[in-house]
């Protein structure tokens, strides 16, 4: 492992290895490093389910990776940076002052409850996240910098709902919940406990693991290139996303994607029908229930009430096709209005 990731003034993080039941968030955390362009991961759950000790755990592992936290009172300029006009009048130069996506390049940025953020901050995140590219304009000039890193957002849905529009642009999801096992729940506990108390005995315990971890990503981030899809991988993708009922195709690109970075980690050079399957469920289940972005069903339509023949259709919150809880037209009583500038009759 690299040593210059700790210095004497920063915590020993939690190694991304010693995680107890974390499998799908370990292994979709692990996919983005390998291929950022996926989008990132959006976790959702409860307190304390680890969600900010797995993103700190994964940029760990990564050699020479920041660990950037984007403050929930963060403005725009704040995050994609801002130019200098006032340089560029004096010495005819435009200065480029960066922001926190610079400073994550090659690492990880860190969106603690992301469905709290406004959305236009949102928004121009996840434009940078899948580009790997930052635009800062002012005053119709403009300059572009790499900004290539590993999304991780987080977000309890008991707090708010994130938007179907920037759901959908989260490359893969995790929906985390308490554990309900009492033995591996004594066993996160244990390991917490044992980590609190002797952080550096526990990281030295893992390191060997996590040196042959950061070994198969960058090896992975080589072969990644050479990963090839066949027409059959393409198809059930597809086949996928259509039985899922989502929108558009990004869906199939991320579970492509994805799968071409499983296949990598794995040592293919081929995707597989079975590596799409194993990745499936991480591209689109915060797409097939982006309504309830909560890991619920998404909420039905109520059936239409069934109708005789001339019948016109029920109003609004009535069993029709109109807002729920709409109340239906009341007739209302009218005063015919005074003509402006014409006084009435005098009484005799």
């Amino acid at each position: 492992m690299n040593s210059n990731m700790t210095t004497p003034l920063e915590p020993v993080p939690f190694p991304f290895t010693a995680l107890v039941g974390q499998q799908a968030l370990q292994r979709a955390l692990l996919l983005v490093a390998i291929d950022p362009g996926i989008g990132g991961v959006l976790i959702g759950g409860p307190r304390g389910t680890a969600k900010s000790t797995a993103a700190r755990a994964l940029a760990a592992l990564l050699p020479q990776a920041p660990f950037v936290t984007l403050p929930l009172a963060s403005s725009l300029e704040q995050l994609v940076g801002t130019l200098s006009i006032e340089d560029a009048l004096q010495s005819g130069s435009v200065r480029l002052s960066p922001g926190l996506v610079s400073r994550a390049h090659q690492g990880v940025l860190y969106v603690d409850e992301v469905n709290l953020l406004p959305d236009a901050l949102v928004d121009a995140l996840l434009d940078v996240a899948a580009s790997g590219v930052n635009t800062v304009e002012r005053d119709g000039i403009s300059q572009r910098h790499a900004a290539r890193f590993v999304l991780v957002g987080t977000m309890n849905p008991e707090e708010g709902e994130l938007r179907p529009q920037l759901l959908d642009r989260f490359g893969l999801s995790v929906w985390l919940h308490n554990p309900l096992d009492a033995a591996q729940r004594q066993q996160i506990v244990r390991r917490r406990l044992m980590f609190d108390a002797a952080p550096d005995s526990v990281a030295a315990d893992h390191a060997d693991a996590l040196q042959n971890l950061a070994a198969s990503v960058l090896d992975a981030q080589v072969l990644l290139p050479r990963v090839a899809w066949p027409d059959a991988v393409l198809a059930h993708a597809g086949a996928l996303a259509l039985a899922a009922g989502v929108d558009g195709v990004r869906a199939d690109l991320v579970m492509l994607r994805a799968a071409r970075a499983s296949a990598a980690l794995d040592g293919r050079d081929v995707v597989t029908v079975a590596d799409v399957d194993a990745v499936a469920e991480l591209a689109l289940h915060h797409r097939r229930n982006a309504p309830a972005a909560s890991g619920g069903q998404a909420p039905q339509a109520p059936a239409p009430a069934p109708q005789t023949p001339g019948q016109s259709p029920a109003p609004a919150g009535q069993g029709g096709d109109g807002d729920w809880g709409a109340m239906p037209p009341v007739p209302v009583g009218t005063v015919r209005p005074a003509v402006a500038g014409v006084l009435p009759p005098k009484k005799a």
